[in-house]
């Protein structure tokens, strides 16, 4: 008979954004004139820019000409691409790549929940609390974890709380761990770490040979000076860690698909021998192996956001989801609740009034004001308590929505 990966059997209930779209679709059902404003999962509402959407019918023209049509393109992507990321996203700040340094890829989730393919699954992993779920759930289904326990928690995973005691950031590990994932601005909380915070973290790391795994799919969003933009601003990075990047929130590529991993050729991992091995190769053979690569029109978009053009058309849309996060966060603040992030992300993490839970708050919040946000305790135990708005939403619903908070909850 054929058998599950009972890894799975480990996964308590469903994932987050599914439970809350089933609450959701039961309100809907038994409240059917509602006017349901949703600013929980973070997805974009500023459609495409006119420089993607260009490039992308031009693109697709290409596709329909015998003399310009492609077949099947490199699995780490175009090179057309890659150079632009290095020159534009990289150079700026002072970071070096190759081309054979950066995998055109179709979302960062995707590729942070598989880059631990090609790791050992006796990792011992440390994350942040509250946390990206996917992060945790796609360790659990590798096997890398014990069972959920009462605290709500994976045994075997090492987990950093961020509290108001510590300002919401994660301190170092006091035990051993070999793979450390970070998100600066941080996903659900909004916060940052400066450089020298950063450092901290590469410095543990080349210390201790641990991995940093770097997701930094919202560092457009930095507003203020001595932020990181890239884990590679900081000395020794390129030996300890992989970053992530996405152009769903930047460039409004949530339903269209592009991002990137760079992985640099320095980054080692060791085999039970103690050999030294570079995480470059692997993941570029993990990639050809199971990865087609992204098609050729969404590459050719991707790379219009480079463009004089594009760039213009991605700040507009940045700054217009950043003057959201203001007005939730403001608004929030003078409406008395106690309020995280906003400043340099499109989150505001929230706490609950009263004690009340993450999952009344958000069924209250719902009911009340017909407004959806992510419960806290849904990234995490130390996210009990708090509770996610996202600034993705349309100028009008955000100010609908605030309003609403003020007079009804």
């Amino acid at each position: 008979m054929v058998l599950i990966n009972e890894n799975y059997l480990k996964l308590p209930g469903s994932y987050l954004f599914s439970e809350i779209a089933r609450r959701v679709n039961q309100f809907k059902a038994e409240n059917a004139d509602a006017d349901i404003i949703r600013l929980g999962i973070g997805d974009v509402t500023r459609p495409l820019s006119p420089a993607i959407v260009d490039a992308m019918k031009a693109a697709v023209d290409e596709m329909g000409r015998a003399e310009s049509f492609r077949g099947y393109g490199p699995e780490q992507g175009y090179e057309f691409l890659s150079e632009k990321i290095i020159e534009n996203d990289y150079k700026p700040l002072g970071v070096e790549l190759n081309t054979d340094e950066v995998f055109i890829s179709d979302g960062a989730k995707t590729d942070t929940a598989n880059f631990p393919d090609i790791l050992g699954v006796t990792n011992i992993i440390a994350v942040t609390d509250p946390v990206y779920p996917v992060y945790v759930d796609s360790n659990v289904m590798a096997g890398r974890t014990g069972a959920f326990n009462a605290k709500g928690q994976f045994d075997g995973i090492v987990y950093l709380p961020c509290t108001e005691e510590n300002g919401m950031k994660p301190q170092l590990p006091t035990t051993k761990v070999d793979m450390i994932y970070l998100c600066f601005p941080n996903n659900p909380t909004g916060m940052t770490l400066t450089k020298d915070e950063l450092k901290q973290w590469v410095d543990y790391a080349r210390d201790n040979k641990a991995l940093i795994l770097f997701d930094a799919a919202y560092e457009a969003f930095i507003q203020e000076e001595n932020i990181p933009r890239s884990i590679y601003e900081i000395e020794g990075a390129r030996e300890v860690a992989v970053e992530f990047r996405s152009y769903s929130k930047t460039a409004g590529f949530t339903g269209t698909r592009c991002a990137y991993t760079v992985v640099p050729k320095e980054v080692k991992a060791y085999d039970s021998q103690g050999n030294a091995h570079s995480l470059n190769s692997f993941w570029l053979r993990r990639q050809t192996t199971k990865f087609n690569g992204v098609s050729y029109p969404v590459q050719a978009a991707a790379a219009a956001i480079y463009s004089e053009a594009g760039q213009k058309e991605i700040q507009a849309n940045i700054r217009y989801y950043m003057d959201n996060a203001t007005i939730i966060r403001e608004g929030l603040i003078n409406a008395g609740y106690k309020v995280f992030g906003g400043v340099n992300a499109p989150y505001i993490w929230l706490k609950t009034p009263d004690n009340v839970s993450s999952w009344d708050f958000f069924d209250t919040l719902l009911n009340q004001a017909n407004v959806v946000g992510t419960p806290g305790a849904g990234f995490g135990a130390s996210g009990e308590g708090y509770f996610r708005l996202t600034a993705f939403g349309t100028r009008e619903n955000t100010e609908k929505a605030l309003e609403r908070i003020r007079t009804r909850m």
